[in-house]
């Protein structure tokens, strides 16, 4: 903190477990890379390439080493796991995690349709190397899961040794835990939370009343991904309640307008 302020909520410390913030690298310079580890370092707890851009993006090795040094920690998408899988490929996916020396890697089955069980054994396999992020949830709008099979999967996915579980929104944040409006699939999260320890669920939340909303229901430390690269501090804000859409969240009753005589 630059100065003193009261009544800010208590965030946690990096490395963290939980409040964490994702941030999605689809094809930043490595000077836009710099900078924005410069400006929002401090508040980027991981950072995706996201879809399959690993493979195309330009100094690959030079941004891995500009965000591990500013002690984020950076992978690849889900889109590229899925993209080794599909051309049965998974033990070149490890040679080249190792290659790359990243400490996390993504599961998904988002754009193909993985069994379950076979997911569930990449999880297994692929977590004796590294941490894994597991996504749950399609990218198509077309695959629609219950509540139960939400949870299910989740909860499967963290016992085969999944670090967290990511519930799936598309960049678009209008796929899975959203409705086609953008607006919070209130049942599916509900159970969600019900059923699967809060801290062990990353939540994609790309739109800013996504995250206002995540922020309101669970709390300053809720983790939440798909974040903008210049949009780090400005989510830190809501965390904080430093912005109109979340600034009496955090202030004791008596100071807020309903309560003042």
């Amino acid at each position: 903190m630059n100065f003193d302020l009261p009544y800010i909520p208590e965030r946690t410390k990096k490395p963290r477990e939980e409040g964490l913030t994702m941030v999605m690298d689809k094809g930043l310079s490595t000077r836009e890379a710099e900078n924005m580890m410069q400006s929002s370092g401090e508040y980027t707890d991981v950072v995706k390439f996201g879809f399959g851009t690993a493979l195309i993006t330009n100094d690959l090795e030079s941004k891995i080493k500009i965000y591990k040094e500013a002690g984020a920690t950076p992978y690849f998408g889900g889109t590229l796991f899925e993209s080794f899988i599909i051309r049965n490929m998974f033990d070149d996916y490890r040679k080249v995690l190792d290659k790359y020396k990243l400490e996390l890697a993504e599961i998904s089955d988002g754009s193909m349709i993985i069994p379950h069980e076979q997911k569930i054994d990449y999880i297994s396999k692929l977590s004796d190397q590294v941490k894994v992020l597991s996504e749950v949830g399609s990218k198509q709008a077309d695959v629609i899961f219950s509540p139960d099979e939400w949870v299910f999967m989740m909860k499967a996915e963290l016992d085969a040794g999944a670090w967290k579980v990511i519930a799936e929104a598309r960049e678009s944040g209008t796929i899975g835990i959203y409705n086609s409006d953008g607006s919070a699939n209130t049942e599916l999260i509900n159970d969600i939370i019900k059923h699967v320890k809060i801290e062990n669920v990353l939540w994609e939340a790309p739109i800013k009343s996504q995250q206002v909303w995540f922020i309101k229901l669970l709390g300053a430390n809720v983790n939440l991904g798909n974040i903008a690269p210049n949009e780090v501090i400005s989510l830190e804000a809501l965390r904080q309640g430093l912005r109109g859409d979340t600034f009496y969240e955090f202030l004791p009753d008596e100071l807020k307008p309903n309560n003042r005589e």
